[in-house]
Protein backbone atom coordinates (compact mmCIF):
# COMPACT_ATOMS: atom_id res chain seq x y z
CA UNK A 1 0.00 0.00 0.00
CA UNK A 2 1.23 3.48 -0.87
CA UNK A 3 0.85 6.22 1.74
CA UNK A 4 1.62 9.93 1.80
CA UNK A 5 2.91 11.55 4.97
CA UNK A 6 4.14 15.00 6.04
CA UNK A 7 7.12 15.57 8.34
CA UNK A 8 7.32 19.00 9.95
CA UNK A 9 10.59 20.38 11.32
CA UNK A 10 11.73 23.61 12.95
CA UNK A 11 14.31 25.49 10.86
CA UNK A 12 17.33 27.24 12.34
CA UNK A 13 18.34 29.75 9.61
CA UNK A 14 21.08 32.34 9.89
CA UNK A 15 20.26 36.04 9.60
CA UNK A 16 21.18 36.05 5.89
CA UNK A 17 19.09 32.93 5.26
CA UNK A 18 16.12 34.34 7.17
CA UNK A 19 16.25 37.44 4.98
CA UNK A 20 16.20 35.20 1.89
CA UNK A 21 13.25 33.24 3.28
CA UNK A 22 11.29 36.47 3.76
CA UNK A 23 12.13 37.59 0.21
CA UNK A 24 11.04 34.25 -1.23
CA UNK A 25 7.73 34.41 0.66
CA UNK A 26 7.14 38.02 -0.43
CA UNK A 27 7.81 37.39 -4.12
CA UNK A 28 5.68 34.24 -4.21
CA UNK A 29 2.90 36.16 -2.52
CA UNK A 30 3.26 38.95 -5.10
CA UNK A 31 3.08 36.48 -8.01
CA UNK A 32 -0.03 34.88 -6.52
CA UNK A 33 -1.81 38.21 -6.00
CA UNK A 34 -0.95 39.52 -9.48
CA UNK A 35 -2.26 36.33 -11.10
CA UNK A 36 -5.40 36.58 -8.97
CA UNK A 37 -5.96 40.18 -10.09
CA UNK A 38 -5.38 39.16 -13.70
CA UNK A 39 -8.06 36.48 -13.45
CA UNK A 40 -10.44 38.84 -11.69
CA UNK A 41 -10.18 41.39 -14.51
CA UNK A 42 -10.00 39.17 -17.56
CA UNK A 43 -11.49 35.91 -16.30
CA UNK A 44 -12.20 32.93 -18.52
CA UNK A 45 -13.06 35.12 -21.51
CA UNK A 46 -9.36 35.64 -22.24
CA UNK A 47 -8.34 32.09 -21.37
CA UNK A 48 -6.59 32.92 -18.10
CA UNK A 49 -5.30 29.75 -16.47
CA UNK A 50 -2.12 28.28 -15.05
CA UNK A 51 -0.40 27.93 -18.42
CA UNK A 52 -1.00 31.54 -19.48
CA UNK A 53 0.10 32.79 -16.06
CA UNK A 54 3.27 30.65 -16.23
CA UNK A 55 4.07 32.13 -19.67
CA UNK A 56 3.61 35.67 -18.32
CA UNK A 57 5.83 34.78 -15.39
CA UNK A 58 8.83 34.34 -17.71
CA UNK A 59 8.54 37.95 -18.95
CA UNK A 60 7.92 39.15 -15.38
CA UNK A 61 11.14 37.49 -14.17
CA UNK A 62 13.21 39.04 -16.97
CA UNK A 63 11.83 42.51 -16.34
CA UNK A 64 12.36 42.62 -12.55
CA UNK A 65 15.62 41.38 -11.04
CA UNK A 66 14.20 40.82 -7.54
CA UNK A 67 11.62 38.44 -9.02
CA UNK A 68 14.23 36.60 -11.08
CA UNK A 69 16.38 36.16 -7.96
CA UNK A 70 13.73 33.86 -6.46
CA UNK A 71 13.33 30.25 -7.51
CA UNK A 72 11.03 29.92 -10.51
CA UNK A 73 9.72 26.60 -9.21
CA UNK A 74 8.44 28.24 -6.02
CA UNK A 75 6.63 30.88 -8.08
CA UNK A 76 5.07 28.23 -10.32
CA UNK A 77 3.85 26.38 -7.24
CA UNK A 78 2.11 29.58 -6.13
CA UNK A 79 0.36 29.74 -9.51
CA UNK A 80 -0.70 26.10 -9.12
CA UNK A 81 -2.17 26.94 -5.72
CA UNK A 82 -4.22 29.70 -7.34
CA UNK A 83 -5.39 27.40 -10.13
CA UNK A 84 -6.47 24.80 -7.57
CA UNK A 85 -8.27 27.49 -5.55
CA UNK A 86 -10.31 28.48 -8.61
CA UNK A 87 -11.10 24.85 -9.36
CA UNK A 88 -12.46 24.45 -5.82
CA UNK A 89 -14.44 27.66 -6.19
CA UNK A 90 -16.12 26.65 -9.45
CA UNK A 91 -16.84 23.18 -8.02
CA UNK A 92 -18.60 24.74 -5.02
CA UNK A 93 -16.09 23.42 -2.48
CA UNK A 94 -14.68 26.80 -1.42
CA UNK A 95 -15.33 30.52 -1.63
CA UNK A 96 -13.74 32.91 -4.12
CA UNK A 97 -9.92 33.07 -3.69
CA UNK A 98 -8.70 35.98 -1.60
CA UNK A 99 -5.34 37.80 -1.84
CA UNK A 100 -2.49 36.53 0.27
CA UNK A 101 -1.31 38.81 3.07
CA UNK A 102 1.97 39.45 4.81
CA UNK A 103 2.49 37.76 8.20
CA UNK A 104 -0.46 35.48 7.41
CA UNK A 105 0.59 33.76 4.18
CA UNK A 106 4.37 33.74 4.54
CA UNK A 107 5.00 30.43 2.77
CA UNK A 108 6.35 28.92 -0.44
CA UNK A 109 6.90 25.44 -1.81
CA UNK A 110 9.57 23.50 -3.72
CA UNK A 111 9.22 20.26 -5.67
CA UNK A 112 10.85 17.11 -4.35
CA UNK A 113 13.65 16.79 -6.91
CA UNK A 114 15.13 20.10 -5.70
CA UNK A 115 15.23 19.12 -2.02
CA UNK A 116 18.11 17.32 -0.30
CA UNK A 117 18.17 16.36 3.37
CA UNK A 118 21.36 15.33 5.18
CA UNK A 119 21.63 14.15 8.77
CA UNK A 120 24.29 15.90 10.85
CA UNK A 121 23.89 14.12 14.18
CA UNK A 122 21.21 12.66 16.40
CA UNK A 123 19.48 16.01 16.97
CA UNK A 124 20.23 18.08 13.88
CA UNK A 125 20.10 17.81 10.10
CA UNK A 126 20.24 20.21 7.17
CA UNK A 127 18.08 20.72 4.11
CA UNK A 128 19.12 22.30 0.82
CA UNK A 129 16.75 24.77 -0.86
CA UNK A 130 17.28 26.19 -4.38
CA UNK A 131 18.96 29.65 -4.34
CA UNK A 132 19.02 29.58 -0.52
CA UNK A 133 21.48 26.82 0.30
CA UNK A 134 21.81 24.53 3.29
CA UNK A 135 19.59 25.40 6.26
CA UNK A 136 19.79 23.62 9.60
CA UNK A 137 16.70 21.95 11.02
CA UNK A 138 15.82 20.25 14.31
CA UNK A 139 15.64 16.52 13.51
CA UNK A 140 12.74 15.47 15.73
CA UNK A 141 12.20 12.29 13.66
CA UNK A 142 13.74 10.78 10.52
CA UNK A 143 12.36 11.49 7.06
CA UNK A 144 10.80 8.32 5.64
CA UNK A 145 10.00 7.79 1.98
CA UNK A 146 10.60 9.63 -1.27
CA UNK A 147 10.31 13.42 -1.04
CA UNK A 148 7.52 14.83 -3.21
CA UNK A 149 7.62 18.48 -2.13
CA UNK A 150 8.65 20.74 0.74
CA UNK A 151 6.69 23.72 2.05
CA UNK A 152 8.50 26.44 4.00
CA UNK A 153 6.27 28.51 6.25
CA UNK A 154 6.65 31.13 8.96
CA UNK A 155 4.32 31.24 11.94
CA UNK A 156 4.47 32.72 15.41
CA UNK A 157 7.11 30.20 16.51
CA UNK A 158 9.43 30.85 13.56
CA UNK A 159 10.24 29.15 10.26
CA UNK A 160 9.25 25.53 9.67
CA UNK A 161 9.51 23.12 6.77
CA UNK A 162 6.88 20.48 6.02
CA UNK A 163 8.33 17.69 3.87
CA UNK A 164 5.76 15.59 1.99
CA UNK A 165 6.90 12.04 1.27
CA UNK A 166 5.43 8.95 -0.33
CA UNK A 167 6.38 5.36 0.49
CA UNK A 168 5.20 1.78 0.22
CA UNK A 169 4.13 -0.19 3.30
CA UNK A 170 2.98 -3.75 3.72
CA UNK A 171 -0.74 -4.37 4.00
CA UNK A 172 -1.68 -5.32 7.55
CA UNK A 173 -4.56 -7.42 8.79
CA UNK A 174 -6.96 -5.28 10.86
CA UNK A 175 -7.23 -5.90 14.58
CA UNK A 176 -10.41 -7.96 15.22
CA UNK A 177 -11.87 -5.42 17.66
CA UNK A 178 -14.29 -2.55 17.25
CA UNK A 179 -15.28 0.35 19.45
CA UNK A 180 -17.52 3.37 19.39
CA UNK A 181 -16.13 6.73 20.50
CA UNK A 182 -18.30 9.49 21.92
CA UNK A 183 -16.74 12.93 21.59
CA UNK A 184 -17.72 15.53 24.15
CA UNK A 185 -16.58 18.65 25.95
CA UNK A 186 -16.06 17.54 29.56
CA UNK A 187 -14.78 14.13 28.39
CA UNK A 188 -13.20 14.72 24.97
CA UNK A 189 -13.29 11.03 24.00
CA UNK A 190 -14.99 8.01 25.64
CA UNK A 191 -14.81 4.53 24.12
CA UNK A 192 -17.50 1.87 24.33
CA UNK A 193 -15.07 -0.17 26.49
CA UNK A 194 -15.17 2.51 29.20
CA UNK A 195 -11.78 4.10 28.50
CA UNK A 196 -11.78 7.88 28.48
CA UNK A 197 -9.26 10.39 27.15
CA UNK A 198 -8.82 13.80 28.76
CA UNK A 199 -6.92 16.83 27.52
CA UNK A 200 -3.56 17.49 29.20
CA UNK A 201 -3.87 19.36 32.48
CA UNK A 202 -1.27 21.93 31.39
CA UNK A 203 -3.65 23.10 28.68
CA UNK A 204 -5.84 24.84 31.27
CA UNK A 205 -2.80 26.66 32.63
CA UNK A 206 -1.89 27.98 29.20
CA UNK A 207 -5.51 28.99 28.59
CA UNK A 208 -5.41 31.18 31.71
CA UNK A 209 -2.17 32.74 30.50
CA UNK A 210 -3.68 33.47 27.11
CA UNK A 211 -6.74 35.17 28.60
CA UNK A 212 -4.46 37.28 30.78
CA UNK A 213 -2.31 38.25 27.78
CA UNK A 214 -5.39 39.15 25.74
CA UNK A 215 -6.74 41.34 28.55
CA UNK A 216 -3.38 43.07 28.73
CA UNK A 217 -3.41 43.71 24.99
CA UNK A 218 -6.95 45.13 25.17
CA UNK A 219 -5.76 47.82 27.63
CA UNK A 220 -2.92 48.98 25.39
CA UNK A 221 -3.25 51.80 22.87
CA UNK A 222 -3.83 50.38 19.41
CA UNK A 223 -0.84 50.82 17.12
CA UNK A 224 1.63 51.36 19.96
CA UNK A 225 4.73 49.25 20.50
CA UNK A 226 3.38 47.98 23.81
CA UNK A 227 0.16 46.90 22.09
CA UNK A 228 2.13 45.00 19.44
CA UNK A 229 4.29 43.34 22.10
CA UNK A 230 1.22 42.20 24.04
CA UNK A 231 -0.38 40.81 20.87
CA UNK A 232 2.79 38.88 20.03
CA UNK A 233 2.83 37.35 23.50
CA UNK A 234 -0.81 36.28 23.19
CA UNK A 235 -0.08 34.83 19.76
CA UNK A 236 2.88 32.84 21.10
CA UNK A 237 0.73 31.37 23.85
CA UNK A 238 -1.99 30.47 21.33
CA UNK A 239 0.59 28.65 19.21
CA UNK A 240 1.76 26.75 22.28
CA UNK A 241 -1.83 25.70 23.04
CA UNK A 242 -2.29 24.54 19.46
CA UNK A 243 0.81 22.37 19.63
CA UNK A 244 -0.27 20.78 22.91
CA UNK A 245 -3.73 20.02 21.50
CA UNK A 246 -2.25 18.63 18.28
CA UNK A 247 0.10 16.35 20.22
CA UNK A 248 -2.79 15.04 22.34
CA UNK A 249 -4.82 14.30 19.23
CA UNK A 250 -1.93 12.35 17.70
CA UNK A 251 -1.37 10.31 20.86
CA UNK A 252 -5.07 9.54 21.32
CA UNK A 253 -5.58 8.61 17.67
CA UNK A 254 -2.49 6.39 17.69
CA UNK A 255 -3.63 4.53 20.80
CA UNK A 256 -7.06 3.88 19.31
CA UNK A 257 -5.58 2.80 15.96
CA UNK A 258 -3.28 0.30 17.70
CA UNK A 259 -6.11 -1.15 19.82
CA UNK A 260 -9.02 -1.43 17.37
CA UNK A 261 -9.55 -2.44 13.76
CA UNK A 262 -12.81 -0.52 13.43
CA UNK A 263 -13.62 2.77 15.15
CA UNK A 264 -17.10 4.27 14.88
CA UNK A 265 -17.64 8.02 15.32
CA UNK A 266 -20.59 10.35 15.05
CA UNK A 267 -20.77 12.31 11.82
CA UNK A 268 -20.67 15.69 13.55
CA UNK A 269 -20.92 19.01 11.71
CA UNK A 270 -18.59 21.03 13.90
CA UNK A 271 -18.99 24.19 11.81
CA UNK A 272 -22.75 24.17 12.31
CA UNK A 273 -22.49 23.28 15.99
CA UNK A 274 -20.15 26.21 16.72
CA UNK A 275 -22.20 28.80 14.85
CA UNK A 276 -22.82 32.02 16.77
CA UNK A 277 -26.17 32.46 18.52
CA UNK A 278 -26.21 36.26 18.50
CA UNK A 279 -28.76 36.39 15.66
CA UNK A 280 -29.67 39.68 14.00
CA UNK A 281 -30.99 43.07 15.10
CA UNK A 282 -34.54 42.11 14.18
CA UNK A 283 -34.28 38.63 15.70
CA UNK A 284 -31.62 38.66 18.44
CA UNK A 285 -30.43 35.37 19.83
CA UNK A 286 -30.81 33.98 23.34
CA UNK A 287 -28.08 32.90 25.79
CA UNK A 288 -25.40 34.26 23.47
CA UNK A 289 -22.66 34.31 26.11
CA UNK A 290 -23.34 30.72 27.18
CA UNK A 291 -23.32 29.54 23.57
CA UNK A 292 -20.07 31.38 22.98
CA UNK A 293 -18.48 29.54 25.90
CA UNK A 294 -19.74 26.22 24.56
CA UNK A 295 -18.31 27.00 21.13
CA UNK A 296 -14.89 27.73 22.64
CA UNK A 297 -14.97 24.45 24.55
CA UNK A 298 -15.86 22.46 21.41
CA UNK A 299 -13.14 24.11 19.36
CA UNK A 300 -10.64 23.66 22.19
CA UNK A 301 -11.01 19.86 21.96
CA UNK A 302 -10.68 19.80 18.18
CA UNK A 303 -13.17 17.07 17.23
CA UNK A 304 -12.47 17.25 13.50
CA UNK A 305 -8.69 17.22 13.97
CA UNK A 306 -8.95 14.04 16.05
CA UNK A 307 -11.16 12.46 13.39
CA UNK A 308 -8.74 13.23 10.54
CA UNK A 309 -5.72 11.91 12.43
CA UNK A 310 -7.59 8.78 13.45
CA UNK A 311 -8.65 8.12 9.86
CA UNK A 312 -5.17 7.99 8.34
CA UNK A 313 -3.67 6.11 11.29
CA UNK A 314 -6.33 3.43 10.95
CA UNK A 315 -5.85 3.14 7.19
CA UNK A 316 -2.11 2.71 7.70
CA UNK A 317 -2.78 -0.29 9.96
CA UNK A 318 -5.50 -1.84 7.84
CA UNK A 319 -8.33 -0.49 9.99
CA UNK A 320 -11.47 1.44 9.10
CA UNK A 321 -13.17 4.57 10.40
CA UNK A 322 -16.96 4.68 10.18
CA UNK A 323 -19.22 7.71 10.61
CA UNK A 324 -22.82 7.24 11.77
CA UNK A 325 -25.85 9.46 12.32
CA UNK A 326 -25.46 11.26 15.67
CA UNK A 327 -29.21 11.70 16.21
CA UNK A 328 -30.34 10.71 19.74
CA UNK A 329 -27.15 8.81 20.60
CA UNK A 330 -27.02 10.53 23.99
CA UNK A 331 -30.78 10.16 24.66
CA UNK A 332 -31.20 6.51 23.67
CA UNK A 333 -30.94 3.75 26.27
CA UNK A 334 -28.33 1.18 25.24
CA UNK A 335 -30.29 -1.56 27.08
CA UNK A 336 -33.90 -1.14 25.86
CA UNK A 337 -33.29 1.43 23.06
CA UNK A 338 -35.88 3.83 24.45
CA UNK A 339 -35.32 7.45 23.37
CA UNK A 340 -36.14 10.02 26.05
CA UNK A 341 -34.33 13.27 26.70
CA UNK A 342 -35.26 13.05 30.38
CA UNK A 343 -33.09 9.95 30.74
CA UNK A 344 -30.02 12.17 30.56
CA UNK A 345 -30.01 13.27 34.19
CA UNK A 346 -26.72 15.18 34.03
CA UNK A 347 -23.56 15.42 32.03
CA UNK A 348 -22.19 12.21 33.56
CA UNK A 349 -25.32 10.20 34.47
CA UNK A 350 -27.81 8.36 32.26
CA UNK A 351 -30.83 6.73 33.91
CA UNK A 352 -33.43 5.25 31.58
CA UNK A 353 -36.98 6.37 32.38
CA UNK A 354 -38.38 3.13 30.90
CA UNK A 355 -36.29 0.28 32.31
CA UNK A 356 -34.28 2.06 35.01
CA UNK A 357 -30.93 1.16 33.43
CA UNK A 358 -28.15 3.38 34.82
CA UNK A 359 -24.80 4.03 33.20
CA UNK A 360 -22.27 6.74 32.58
CA UNK A 361 -23.85 9.04 30.00
CA UNK A 362 -20.80 9.21 27.72
CA UNK A 363 -20.31 5.44 27.86
CA UNK A 364 -23.98 4.86 27.06
CA UNK A 365 -23.63 7.10 23.99
CA UNK A 366 -20.44 5.30 22.92
CA UNK A 367 -22.24 1.93 23.04
CA UNK A 368 -25.07 3.32 20.89
CA UNK A 369 -22.53 4.70 18.41
CA UNK A 370 -20.83 1.31 18.15
CA UNK A 371 -24.09 -0.49 17.45
CA UNK A 372 -24.94 1.91 14.64
CA UNK A 373 -21.75 1.00 12.83
CA UNK A 374 -21.60 -1.84 10.31
CA UNK A 375 -19.09 -4.10 12.03
CA UNK A 376 -18.68 -7.89 11.77
CA UNK A 377 -20.16 -9.78 14.69
CA UNK A 378 -16.75 -11.02 15.76
CA UNK A 379 -15.49 -7.46 16.09
CA UNK A 380 -18.05 -6.38 18.67
CA UNK A 381 -16.59 -6.24 22.15
CA UNK A 382 -19.77 -5.10 23.93
CA UNK A 383 -22.54 -7.55 24.81
CA UNK A 384 -26.14 -6.97 23.76
CA UNK A 385 -27.34 -6.60 27.33
CA UNK A 386 -24.54 -4.16 28.18
CA UNK A 387 -23.10 -6.27 31.00
CA UNK A 388 -19.81 -4.61 31.88
CA UNK A 389 -16.75 -6.59 32.90
CA UNK A 390 -14.56 -5.71 35.88
CA UNK A 391 -12.09 -3.65 33.87
CA UNK A 392 -14.81 -1.56 32.24
CA UNK A 393 -16.51 -1.00 35.61
CA UNK A 394 -13.25 0.21 37.11
CA UNK A 395 -12.80 2.62 34.18
CA UNK A 396 -16.29 4.03 34.77
CA UNK A 397 -15.69 4.48 38.50
CA UNK A 398 -12.38 6.22 37.81
CA UNK A 399 -14.02 8.49 35.24
CA UNK A 400 -16.92 9.37 37.57
CA UNK A 401 -14.62 10.12 40.50
CA UNK A 402 -12.40 12.27 38.30
CA UNK A 403 -15.36 14.31 37.06
CA UNK A 404 -16.67 14.73 40.59
CA UNK A 405 -13.27 15.94 41.75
Amino acid sequence: MQITRHFRYKLKPTQEQEQLLREFAGVCRLVYNLALEQRRIWGKSHGCNFHTAAADLKHFRREFDFVGAVSQTAQQQALKDLDRAFQNFFAGRASYPSPRKRFINDSFRFVGREITVEKLNRRWARVKFPKIGWVKLRLSRPVQGQIRNATVKRDTLGWHVSICTIREIEDQAPIPRACGVDRGVTVPAMTSDGENFHLPEELAKWERRRRKAQRTASRRKRGSMRHGKALRRASLISSKIGRIRDQWQHETALKLAKSYGIVVLEDLRTKNMTRSAKGTIDAPGRMVRQKSGLNRSILNVGWFGLQMKLQYKLEERGGDLQLVDPKHTSQCCSACETVDRNSRKSQALFCCTNCGFTLNADLNAAVNILRRGSTPSGYLTVSTDVELDDQRSSNIEASTSRQAA
